[in-house]
């Protein structure tokens, strides 16, 4: 099983998310098809993140390797929301 460093209570999901796919901010924006400052924005919580369904498949394409779904997922990716990143591909990053 793969461990990473545990959410701080104030990360936010997306953070997490983007670390998990060994991605820096810059190719995370790339990957969605938005501004570095975009990402930037959503992850320290200034603008409330909104996706495309386009988007969301991207995502979710890309966390299938490690057994992630929509349902891990919090209603709010605001900072301070924690995320289930545990799937059943035994990454466990909570």
């Amino acid at each position: 099983m793969i461990k990473h460093k545990p959410l701080e209570e104030e990360e936010s999901p997306l953070k997490a998310i983007r670390e998990l796919l060994g991605l820096s901010q810059q190719e995370f924006a790339g990957l969605l098809g938005v501004s570095i400052t975009t990402v930037s924005r959503w992850e320290r919580g200034k603008t409330p993140p909104t996706f495309t369904i386009g988007q969301i498949r991207v995502l979710l394409r890309e966390l299938k390797p490690y057994g992630l779904t929509l349902e891990n997922f919090p209603d709010d990716m605001t900072p301070g929301n924690r995320m289930q990143l545990q799937g059943s591909g035994g990454v466990d990053v909570t």
